[in-house]
Order: structure tokens, then C-alpha cells, then sequence
């Protein structure tokens, strides 16, 4: 962990992994067994949670004052990122100081004779001033949390979505809605648990009396339709106004897309040409493409759920299926890709200590 009193630093003074220190554990934990009932439902952390010169470096509960900024205000962030056996970081340069803790703990907790295994990083800043004024905290604490995440099995399913009503709102424009911070999450979870109640899995989330789509549950939406020009489109809402999040795997579906547009007509002959649109559009313009044919396809992809289609969409765009196949190459290291970051047996090693 990382303790910061931002009283005492310039407001805009990074945190260099370089000042912070790593004290290995004399009674690291054992690995628990790959179908631990715990393991696979992400209870299960490594020994560590961060780094810092004192005895708070393991993974433990931690000892707070119940007048600290994040329990009352929500003065706390996240990111999430994940970690293969290979130790294969994707474009982690979107992520913050996340290579120490993989070099650390990744070698002991991945098996390298399983594949489709990740570790999933969560870097978290939360607001630990104990003052209970209404104020930008004056000390923040950096967490480290990494965990199993299992093998994915079978093919992705189709996912029932449920549209949030006029009284639901995720995000507004000018706010939060582009940042994964805890305040954006609590509010939702009502309306989760109707969405499960009603037989479906996550909400689409509506915006406006027009109800522009936003995102589906925490995770970025995309439909393939072809528009009225005839055009086969890749569309997805646009990164303005702070409403929704612009996700690393957002951003690597867009940035793949817009590749095989780029290329010359006919070097894929499985594959229509897609022109990629960020724009908004509502749900009835979903509808609309349904009823008379031009809805192709319908997806939503993020870090902890990749890429996973919705139901009920008769027709299937081989696009999906291809942008998905080239992330999991990069990802798994199939392909040779700058966005694939890869630590390497010395880093391993030198960071393995009593371990």
C-alpha cells in the first residue's frame, strides 16, 4: 500500500513506482485449488495488496476511522486490468503501476500448464483523511489488490439486457461517468437487482426523455447495423460529455475496426467493410433497425467480460467473432503486438525472493 499526504506535494506530483519499497512476506500463503468454491468466486487475493516500508505490504484487513473521507463521501477510484500466465499485460500503458505486483505474485499464482487463466489487478485510491468536513481529502491510500480469475468456459452466451427507466439515471453530463470512481456504482445496484428479478442480466442504461444509449451495466456497448445509405456500420456512444466510461477494450475494439477498414477492398472476403461511427443514438433507433432489418449484431465488451453478445439478434456479423479472435491472439501472445507488454523471466526471477 501506498500512503500519500497530499498536503505535503505539489497538487500535480506523480507517484513513482521507483520511491516505493517491497517487503516479501516469511509465511506466504499456498495457492488454493483450481476449483476452490472461494477461488472461483473471487474471494481468493495473493499475499500481497501494494507496496510500502512498513507491515501493512500483505494482503489483511484494514484498520480505518470510521469518520474517513471515502466511507462518507465516496472519495475513492478504481482501475481494473488483467494478467495472463505468460505474464502479458495488455496495453497496460492505460493502466497505473501495475508491472511490480505481476513481476511479484503472477509466477506463484498462475499456472502455466492452464490456459485462459488471469489474475485480475485492481489498483484503488480511496481518501483516508479522517476529518469528516466536506473536503477534497488531504491523504489517500493506493491498494494493490490482485486476484483469480478463472478460465472462461464454452463459448461467450448471449446476455439478456433491461432497458433503466425514466427514474434511473447512471451518469449526467459534466459528472463522473467517464471515471471508474465507487460513487457511480452504489446507485446502480437497485436497478441491477430489478434486472435480475425480471430474468435479465445487466441494464442498458438510457439517457434523456430520447433514451440515448450509454453503456450496459459497466461495460461499453456496441450494435453492427447497416444504415440507410446501405452502409454496414459499427456503432458505439461517443467518449463526450463525460457520460460514459472509454474503456482499454472499447478503445482496442474501435482501433481493430477501424484497421480492416482501412485495408484494400477484397483482402478479406469474409468480411464486409465496416465504417466505424461514434455518435449517440437511442434505443428506438434500435428498434427501428430491428423491425426492418438493418440490425446485425449486438455486443458489449469490457475488461472482467471481454466481449459478450446480446440475445434475440437473429443475424450474426462475422466482425464480432474476427475483432474478438485478434484481441484473445494479442492478449495470449498468438500474435506479436506492441499492445501486449510482457514481463520476462529475469524480471521474474529477481522478484521471486522468499517466495
Amino acid at each position: 500500500m501506498v500512503t500519500t499526504n497530499l498536503n505535503a506535494w505539489p497538487a500535480c506530483r506523480p507517484v513513482h513506482a521507483s520511491r516505493l519499497k517491497f517487503k516479501f512476506a516469511a509465511d506466504p500463503k499456498v495457492v488454493s485449488r483450481a476449483d476452490s468454491v472461494d477461488l472461483l468466486a473471487h474471494k481468493v487475493f495473493t499475499d500481497y495488496m501494494g507496496w510500502a516500508d512498513s507491515e501493512k505490504d500483505r494482503f489483511a484487513p484494514m484498520s480505518v476511522s470510521p469518520t474517513v473521507s471515502f466511507l462518507h463521501y465516496s472519495t475513492s477510484c478504481f482501475e481494473m486490468m488483467k494478467v495472463d500466465r505468460k505474464l502479458r499485460l495488455f496495453r497496460s500503458e492505460y493502466n497505473c503501476l501495475i508491472k511490480k505486483p505481476c513481476e511479484v505474485e503472477c509466477s506463484k499464482w498462475l499456472s502455466k500448464s492452464c490456459h485462459g487463466e488471469f489474475l485480475r489487478i485492481r489498483p484503488t485510491l480511496i481518501g483516508t483523511d479522517a476529518s469528516l468536513g466536506f473536503q477534497v481529502p488531504s491523504e489517500v491510500l493506493l491498494v494493490m489488490l490482485v486476484s483469480y480469475w478463472p478460465a472462461p468456459t464454452g463459448p461467450p452466451k448471449g446476455l439478456r439486457l433491461l432497458c433503466s427507466g425514466k427514474d434511473a439515471v447512471r451518469s449526467w453530463p459534466g459528472e463522473t461517468g467517464s471515471a471508474k470512481v465507487s460513487g457511480n456504482y452504489a446507485p446502480s445496484l437497485l436497478v441491477q437487482g430489478e434486472a435480475k428479478r425480471r430474468g435479465c442480466d445487466l441494464v442498458l442504461w438510457l439517457f434523456e426523455p430520447e433514451g440515448y444509449i450509454s453503456e450496459t451495466g459497466s461495460a461499453n456497448f456496441f450494435v453492427i447495423w447497416r444504415a440507410p445509405q446501405g452502409e454496414l456500420q459499427l456503432v458505439t456512444a461517443p467518449l463526450s460529455g463525460h457520460l460514459i466510461l472509454g474503456g482499454v477494450t472499447r478503445r482496442s475494439v474501435l482501433d481493430l475496426a477501424r484497421e480492416r477498414v482501412g485495408e484494400k477492398a477484397g483482402s478479406s472476403s469474409e468480411c464486409e467493410k465496416l465504417e466505424v461511427v461514434e455518435k449517440c443514438f437511442t434505443v428506438i433507433d434500435l428498434v427501428e433497425a430491428s423491425k426492418c432489418g438493418g440490425l446485425v449484431d449486438a455486443f458489449f465488451v469490457g475488461t472482467a467480460c471481454f466481449m459478450q453478445p446480446v440475445v434475440h439478434i437473429m443475424e450474426k456479423a462475422p466482425h464480432v467473432s474476427i475483432i474478438r479472435s485478434r484481441i484473445k491472439d494479442i492478449m495470449f501472445g498468438h500474435e506479436d503486438n506492441a499492445w501486449a507488454d510482457e514481463i520476462t523471466e529475469e524480471q521474474r526471477d529477481n522478484n521471486r525472493g522468499k517466495d
